[in-house]
C-alpha cells in the first residue's frame, strides 16, 4: 500500500454493468465525505469481453437518475498488474472471486473480497448480474452498491488509511 493512499478495484464478470456502478458510485460517496485525492477508484472485468467498451445503456440510465454519471467509464480486463497494485479487490460475486483467486499470486489473495461484505443493510453476499433481466435489476444493483459502498468508505476512514 502506498503511503497514505488506497486503490479499490470493483470486479465483475463483463465490466459493463455491476463494477463500474460500483466504482461511479463509490467515486460519489468519496467526494461527498472526504476531500482527498488518496482513494485511487477502478474497475475492472474477469473476462475480456467489452474491453474499451462504455458501460451497459440501462447501468448508465440508473445511475444517472440518482446522480452518477458513468458516461466516461470504459471497460478492461484485470491484469496480471492489478494484484500488485490494489489494496482492495472487490468480486461482485463468487464467480467473479473464484476466477480471481485463480489469477492471483498467492501473496496477494489477501486483498480479495466479496464487495457485499461491507454491506450494513443486505445479508445478500453477492450482487446478482441484471445483464439479463428488466430495469429492476438495475435498481437493485445500485441499492446494494450504494449500501456496501458506504460500508467500504467507513472501514477506510475507521482503518486510518486516509483522513476523514
Amino acid at each position: 500500500m502506498e503511503l497514505g493512499k488506497i486503490k479499490i478495484l470493483f470486479v465483475c464478470m463483463g465490466n459493463i454493468c455491476r463494477s463500474p456502478t460500483a466504482e461511479g458510485v463509490f467515486r460519489h460517496q468519496v467526494s461527498k465525505a472526504v476531500q482527498t485525492d488518496n482513494i485511487i477508484i477502478d474497475s475492472a472485468g474477469t473476462h475480456a469481453y467489452h474491453i474499451g467498451s462504455s458501460p451497459d445503456r440501462r447501468a448508465q440510465q440508473a445511475a444517472l437518475r440518482r446522480g452518477y454519471d458513468l458516461s466516461s467509464l470504459r471497460g478492461r480486463q484485470v491484469g496480471p498488474g492489478d494484484f500488485q497494485e490494489f489494496d482492495y479487490i472487490l468480486a461482485m460475486d463468487r464467480d467473479n472471486l473464484a476466477n480471481l483467486l485463480q489469477i492471483c499470486p498467492p501473496q496477494e489473495k489477501h486483498k480479495l473480497k466479496l464487495f457485499m461484505e461491507f454491506s450494513r443493510e443486505f445479508s445478500q453476499r453477492e450482487v446478482p448480474d441484471p445483464y439479463y433481466g428488466g430495469s429492476q435489476g438495475f435498481e437493485n444493483v445500485l441499492n446494494m452498491v450504494e449500501d456496501a459502498g458506504l460500508g467500504l468508505l467507513e472501514e477506510i476512514l475507521a482503518r486510518k488509511i486516509v483522513k476523514g
